[in-house]
């Protein structure tokens, strides 16, 4: 039976959760763990090393730098293809509208549909990862999202491009769950917050950078908005297969057989945790990381597997760790849904401009993330959690990783305010994009801020944290498509309502007009019905 996803050792000091990183239940005595952890140990400036690393030039931890961040990189590209599906799409609404002869309430159900399959995915993924390793699933998964994409391309009914758009989240979902296990099997805590930063980073990019490429490529056509999504699928399949080995590591069997630096280890994570290897049983000839089979369709050796449904019954038991609900719904649900929002009334908002200068408009929240990113995100979580550290006798506190949220909720709120009241009072549109820059600058910040966070409080049980996070991540983005309607009825039917300081033209004279005016027209009909 699988260990609780709560069971792990939590040390109170100063009314903090200091995470005891040793006193997991590993089924070794906390006596005996607590000896070896004082006598061996790795350690950096004097704090511990999690996870500890082994001799092995097979360990992911002993890779090189260059082929560490390669590897990363190629989890990036997942992530950012993560929320680029979803957006990419938005400028070609109208031409999507008439092809299928939709209503605009169905239109807007193609952005939460793949939204849909990006939250069940990490449900499915997850366990499998663990049984058959981090690069299988990464390849099915681009295979499946691939085949989708085209399905999408060639669709001749809505119904079968629904079908295809909710596959192409499906198929891209380990981006999230399987790309977070990666990371960790790649760097260790210490790093870990500038590289949630980069990882964060994509999933922000792919988002913000979809509408600019579907505006530009809707000069060709609306399906070619999938054509490229295709053409990049195959380019990170062809990544996967010859440049991604395989990284989940049988690590508790490895320390108590090779030696590290500085002597033995403890086991280090609850959820990959091995069984006790007998004396028959050689290290030499374990299969494991770069030497396992091209494509390996077997069970990694040396670990224990869970079931295929104990992702399933992990996401449940992760309510029972407070701190986590709490941080991600109220990230999700609170912070993360207003991007959503105002990615959605843009085309209403900047009516009188074609898709493609609309598309240029979400450039100002890219460089807001790119900047909050390489200025202040990761690193500067990392430098912060180091010093804070040294002041508490080099122990770790999760909660250290919070003081970044304050600054980051107060620059979020005064962007989007900024924002709305330039469009409400008809301001130069520079006005908007400094906004969208403090807009999205702190939502980068604070998506970084919770996911480090609830990782960090939480270590032993990381699949379990990052699947409960990616899906209300996307249950949130699913949602929003329906409730956003109702947000701008209510507001189109305030006088002082104006689109850019202009009053709606007459419909029918572009696009964006034509698509203003089927909203419209729906969400007065929705009004009417309620």
């Amino acid at each position: 039976m699988d260990p609780p996803v709560h069971d792990q050792k939590v040390i109170k000091q100063s009314d903090k959760s200091i995470l005891s990183l040793n006193n997991g239940k590993t089924g070794i005595s906390e006596s005996e763990t607590e000896q070896r952890s004082l006598d061996h140990e790795v350690t950096k400036d004097g704090i511990r090393l999690h996870p500890q690393p082994t001799s092995d030039p097979l360990d992911p931890l002993n890779w090189s730098i260059l082929q560490k961040h390669s590897i990363l990189g190629i989890v990036m590209i997942k992530y950012f293809l993560f929320t680029y599906i979803t957006t990419t799409t938005v400028p070609t609404f109208a031409e999507i509208q008439t092809q299928f002869n939709i209503s605009f309430a169905q239109m807007n159900w193609t952005v939460a549909v793949p939204a849909l399959g990006l939250a069940l995915g990490p449900l499915f993924w997850s366990s499998f990862s663990d049984i058959y390793g981090r690069r299988i699933v990464f390849i099915i998964g681009t295979i499946i999202a691939l085949v989708a994409t085209i399905g999408a391309a060639v669709a001749s009914n809505y119904g079968g491009y629904m079908a295809a758009r909710f596959f192409q989240g499906f198929g891209v979902s380990p981006g999230a769950t399987v790309g977070m296990a990666v990371v960790g099997d790649l760097f260790f805590e210490y790093e870990r917050g500038q590289k949630m930063g980069l990882w964060v980073l994509a999933i922000d990019s792919g988002l913000l950078l979809g509408p600019t490429v579907g505006g530009f490529m809707s000069i060709v056509g609306a399906t070619w908005v999938n054509w490229l999504t295709a053409i990049l699928f195959g380019a990170l399949l062809l990544l996967e297969i010859f440049f991604m080995p395989e990284t989940l590591y049988p690590r508790n069997m490895m320390l108590k057989r090779l030696p590290i630096v500085s002597g033995t280890a403890t086991p280090t994570d609850i959820e990959k945790s091995g069984t006790q290897p007998t004396k028959e049983e050689g290290i030499i000839d374990l299969q494991r990381t770069k030497v396992l089979p091209f494509l390996n369709f077997r069970p990694i050796p040396g670990m224990r597997h869970p079931k295929p449904w104990d992702s399933l019954a992990r996401f449940f038991k992760t309510f029972r760790l407070l701190v986590v609900p709490i941080g991600v719904l109220g990230y999700c649900f609170l912070w993360y849904w207003w991007i959503l929002s105002i990615i959605t009334m843009i085309p209403a908002a900047y009516e009188n401009d074609t898709p493609q200068v609309q598309g240029l408009l979400f450039l100002g929240l890219l460089v807001g993330t790119l900047v909050a990113e390489i200025c202040f995100s990761g690193r500067l979580s990392d430098w912060t959690i180091v010093k804070l550290a040294k002041k508490n006798n080099n122990i770790r506190v999760a909660e250290m990783r919070l003081w970044l949220m304050y600054p980051a909720l107060v620059i979020t709120a005064v962007g989007a305010i900024v924002w709305g009241i330039s469009v409400d009072r008809g301001y130069h549109w520079i006005v908007g994009q400094i906004a969208f820059f403090l807009f999205a600058s702190g939502i980068q910040v604070g998506n970084m801020t919770i996911t480090s966070y609830v990782i960090d409080a939480y270590p032993l049980q990381s699949m379990s944290v990052v699947t409960f996070y990616s899906v209300f991540f996307n249950l949130s983005a699913f949602i929003d498509p329906f409730e956003v309607i109702k947000f701008r009825s209510s507001s189109l039917r305030r006088p002082r309502w104006k689109l850019n300081g202009r009053k709606p033209s007459a419909p029918g004279r572009t696009l964006a007009q034509r698509n203003l005016q089927n909203f419209t027209r729906f969400s007065n009909r929705r009004c009417t019905l309620a």
